[in-house]
């Protein structure tokens, strides 16, 4: 067993009210802030003393009330870029493909469509033309329909122009494009339900579940796409794969800062 390291214990509490303005995302009263981070006001006051002259936090003027400072800032924007989504992703695919048993794919948003850029085979092999610098479909794909929920529609509309006589598109509809309509159905079945999920489509015998995973900015990072031999791989939408996909995607997403 792992011994436990010593730390400091005054930073330690006085972390806690560094938390509470970062989850309340406002400004609050000395008192309001206390009870947030379990203490009294008395006992954190000094510690928002330090904290400002360091910059972790300032008071306003006008009302008193306490924010995060610029050097909060500062620390949160050098945190974020140095970020990778798909370094942070890959560890979360490997556990996901070993508790599913099932084949996880990790795509992001490339010039000619969700292009997945990681592979994690499971131990049911499946045989699906489907490897690193592959081209997803964006209507025909668990995966490419995530994208199409999220990306903005002019960047959709483009990539469903360009795929629907592109012969390097995995599973692209030749010759036919969705309707409006048909985009407006996808994108609502995906947020609704926070996932993509395909049934012998478009490999008859291999079906999948995609799930987003966003940035700071809640913008669309990448798909995190679980793939398997129909009847094995639960597709329900309440079901225990959906669910296991949903918690790393939302734990990727929380490595990232996404306002959830």
């Amino acid at each position: 067993m792992a011994k436990a390291q010593r730390g400091i214990q005054s930073i330690e509490v006085g972390g806690a009210l560094l938390k509470a303005l970062a989850a309340d995302g406002r400004a609050l009263s000395l008192g309001d802030l206390a009870r947030r981070a379990g203490m009294t006001a008395a006992k954190a006051h000094p510690y928002l003393v330090s904290f400002g002259k360091l910059g972790l936090v300032e008071q306003e003027a006008a009302s008193g009330r306490y924010a995060l400072g610029p050097f909060s800032l500062q620390l949160g924007l050098a945190s974020l870029q140095r970020l990778d989504p798909v370094r942070i992703a890959l560890a979360e695919a490997a556990g996901l493909a070993d508790a599913l048993g099932q084949t996880v794919a990790l795509a992001v948003a490339g010039s000619h469509g969700p292009t997945v850029v990681s592979l994690t085979e499971s131990r049911r092999p499946i045989h699906v033309n489907m490897r690193a610098g592959t081209v997803m479909s964006l209507t025909n794909t668990a995966t490419g329909r995530v994208f199409a929920a999220y990306l903005p529609r002019a960047e959709v509309e483009r990539l469903i122009a360009r795929e629907a006589g592109d012969g390097e598109v995995l599973t692209a509809p030749r010759g036919r494009r969705p309707s409006p309509t048909d985009l407006d159905r996808l994108a609502d079945e995906v947020r609704r339900h926070g996932l993509a999920r395909t049934t012998d489509r478009p490999i008859p015998g291999v079906s999948a579940l995609s799930a987003p995973v966003f940035d700071a900015w809640g913008r669309l990072a990448l798909a995190m796409t679980v793939t398997g031999p129909t009847g094995t791989l639960d597709i329900a939408w309440t079901g225990s794969a959906a669910r296991t996909l949903a918690a790393a995607a939302k734990r990727v997403s929380i490595r990232l800062g996404a306002p959830l």
